[in-house]
């Protein structure tokens, strides 16, 4: 019927047996995308979105929505059954869960036999998932052919392109007994199955640019103790180029600082929660990461009015100096527990003077952001055991593994993370290897660790006086020019006050940690030329033959490169214009005088 095209995508593949269905052919111009189990239909034209490179992304879901449907349907009475893990996961029942979970799973067995759910089978107790920009559908294929407990999986996009494609790649890969396609505009999908009995156990969003305009339709329509998985690639916005706009977006300010990847992730915790505790809920965080240029979050979701007033306690605003980047967190909140009740007050603050204790310079207010923990480590531990004992099932199993790895060692209550490189040129002095400085921290008494989120972090319960003291130390090993500081300089100010204790640089044992020791995968390198998003899908198709072209022009500020400096002698002095050059003729750039002239007659 005209104008009803998602009821067609839906009847295309909710009728009939998966054995019965036609084959699938290759229209003119497409191509087979092969990714995990899936095998994609993908049209040459940029008609519909899709990022090879997401496929860590694609991976890392598949493995966190598994164990979070293992955890789930246990209390349902569903074994989840992987092969060649089937010996693992009993063990792993046995061993992790409590006295009141394994009492639960007697009841459960008592009252009525197991059920085994694996991949590929549709489950009658099992989750129903929601992909809301579902694009070419690869994503919730790949759900249907590898994550076991699937009652029905629903790939929504707004193209009817991209709807039509989702169907024929349904039938394609033989799960059209378990997905649905849906051409409809994602927040509307969401909004309309908001009731109990309607609400999604799994939502995946995975938009081009920022989920905010879907958030608030997502924490409505998960279901109690359900599963959100948002990316975000609008980095640049939550890394501190536009804090307006990410105020607009997420309600929170941020600024540009070292930390800014985690910072990133704390931004969307702090809205998905600030958006769900207006309907009276609250977020869990399972996992969250920040990889290449975009950044991924796990959270669960509950209802409970008692738990909502914690929210205040959990957001915090930074304080971070624009001198030697020293920051402070001031807790939005306060609770304290009494005997009997648990009391809610105001914060005390602010923690930080007009002025940087450290370097006399200003500091610059961000936030607030979510200052409690952004992993839960038992369930981290149990994804990454899934992977490990069966490495074949994911092409970026080696990533998780490292990724997952430096997850665990992660501090986690300790929000934010310094860089050594960082706080050595705010000295202006050599940099102490990472195994010397995090020695240091260990020495002196504190707790310390990497972050997943940047190479050289440095994430430690040490407050900054005791950071600038074991830099201090350092310089005296390692002592710059102080006659070339200038007496404003933040360097001038540090090293103007002595240490208050003598710091240990001795490397040791511990200071090494396991996933480092073991030379993990945690940074992978580039696999290709321009590696990153990929251009938007266009809505009227088109082929989209000249994008290469375009990322050469746009990545290259010049299209030939000067390597001999001779040849800026072709380029205007900026300060000759101004007037203000001193160096005359010795000038590397072109001194124009008559333009100059021209310039102060107009």
């Amino acid at each position: 019927r005209k104008g009803s095209g998602m009821w067609l995508f839906s009847a295309t593949i909710s009728t009939g047996d998966q054995e019965k269905m036609p084959s699938v052919g290759l229209l003119p111009g497409e191509t087979v995308v092969k990714e995990g189990k899936a095998a994609i239909l993908f049209p040459s034209a940029n008609e519909v979105f899709y990022n090879p490179v997401q496929e860590f992304n694609r991976d890392l879901t598949c493995a966190v929505i598994t164990e979070f449907a293992r955890e789930l349907l246990a209390q349902r009475g569903v074994k989840v059954v992987l092969p060649s893990e089937q010996e693992r996961v009993v063990v792993s029942l046995s061993e992790e869960t409590n006295e009141a979970e394994a009492q639960t799973e007697e009841k459960n067995g008592s009252e009525e036999p197991a059920v085994t759910a694996a991949a590929g089978e549709r489950c009658e107790r099992g989750l129903r998932v929601l992909e809301g920009l579902a694009a070419s559908g690869l994503r919730s294929v790949r759900f249907a052919l590898e994550v076991p407990g699937l009652q029905s999986v629903t790939a929504n996009d707004f193209s009817a392109k991209a709807a039509a494609l989702i169907a024929r790649n349904a039938q394609y890969n033989g799960v059209s007994h378990l997905l649905h396609a849906s051409c409809r505009d994602a927040s509307m999908l969401m909004y309309d199955m908001r009731a109990k009995k309607d609400r999604y156990d799994v939502i995946d969003l995975d938009p081009y640019g920022s989920p905010a305009s879907f958030l608030d339709a997502a924490v409505q329509s998960v279901s109690e103790g359900g599963l959100l998985c948002i990316t975000c690639t609008d980095m640049a916005v939550m890394a501190g180029n536009s804090g307006e706009t990410c105020y607009s977006k997420y309600g929170s300010v941020s600024i540009k600082a070292k930390y800014c990847h985690e910072m990133a992730l704390r931004i969307i915790l702090h809205s998905l929660d600030q958006r769900a505790g207006v309907y009276q809920r609250y977020i869990q965080p399972l996992l969250s990461v920040s990889v290449d240029f975009y950044i991924r979050v796990f959270v669960r979701v509950f209802t409970g009015q008692a738990t909502v007033k914690n929210s205040a306690s959990k957001q915090a605003l930074v304080y971070n100096c624009v001198g030697c980047g020293a920051f402070h967190l001031q807790r939005m909140g306060r609770r304290t527990k009494n005997p009997s009740v648990m009391k809610y007050s105001a914060a005390t603050g602010p923690p930080v003077g007009p002025e940087c204790e450290h370097c006399g310079q200003r500091h610059q207010l961000g936030g607030p952001i979510w200052a409690e923990s952004i992993h839960d480590l038992e369930f981290v531990q149990k994804v990454l055991s899934a992977v490990l004992g069966n490495p074949c099932r994911f092409g970026t199993s080696k990533r998780i593994e490292g990724v997952l790895s430096m997850v665990t060692e992660e501090l986690e209550d300790v929000p934010l993370y310094y860089t050594v490189d960082n706080l050595s040129s705010t000295m202006h002095c050599n940099t102490p290897s990472l195994l010397q400085f995090r020695s240091a921290l260990l020495h002196a008494g504190h707790r310390v660790s990497l972050s997943h989120a940047c190479k050289n972090a440095i994430k430690t319960d040490a407050p900054p006086a005791a950071i600038w003291d074991i830099m201090r130390c350092w310089e005296k090993i390692n002592p710059v020019k102080r006659e070339k500081l200038s007496p404003t300089s933040p360097a001038f100010k540090i090293l103007s006050t002595e240490p208050s204790f003598e710091a240990c640089f001795t490397v040791r044992e511990d200071a090494n940690p396991q996933s480092r020791k073991r030379h993990l995968t945690r940074f992978q390198e580039n696999p290709q030329a321009f590696w990153g998003p990929k251009a938007r899908a266009k809505a009227g198709g088109g082929i989209s033959a000249d994008l290469q072209d375009k990322r050469k022009k746009f990545q290259n500020k010049r299209k030939n490169q000067i390597t001999d400096s001779s040849q800026l002698k072709t380029f205007p002095c900026k300060k000759f214009k101004q007037g203000t050059c001193t160096h005359g003729d010795e000038c590397c750039y072109f001194h124009d005088s008559e333009q100059t002239n021209e310039q102060k007659t107009e």
